[in-house]
């Protein structure tokens, strides 16, 4: 009976399945994980008008779901502390920007008005 119901539905039973991994490579921002299974040009999630290329090496979540599977990001705790509803865009190399709950703006550490 169940196979009736994957047929007409067009769902199979499977549920999402999440699992940890490390970044193995990125290209044209995809990216290769290598978690429980190895994992190859994987579209990676983020924010609307946010762009980005992992580093190898970092962790990240990966996510089977009927749409496809996708890479969630990185597992990354921020340089330094942030408040709760503040927002940090920070590289590799060093350089941020931070927006701070009382409305400043810091780039590179400095506060710009």
């Amino acid at each position: 009976m169940m196979w009736i119901n994957e047929y007409m539905t067009g769902r199979s039973g499977k549920t999402n399945v999440a699992a940890a991994g490390e970044i193995l490579t990125a290209n044209n921002g995809r990216v290769a994980v290598g978690s429980n299974r190895n994992y190859n040009a994987l579209p990676v999630i983020a924010p609307a008008g946010v762009a980005y290329v992992p580093a190898a090496g970092t962790s990240t979540m990966v996510l089977e779901g009927a749409g496809g599977t996708v890479c969630l990001g990185v597992i990354a705790a921020p340089p330094e502390p942030l408040e709760a509803g503040e927002l940090m865009l920070y590289s590799a190399g060093g350089a941020s920007i931070v927006l701070k709950n009382n409305g400043k703006v810091l780039i590179n550490g400095r506060e710009v008005s």
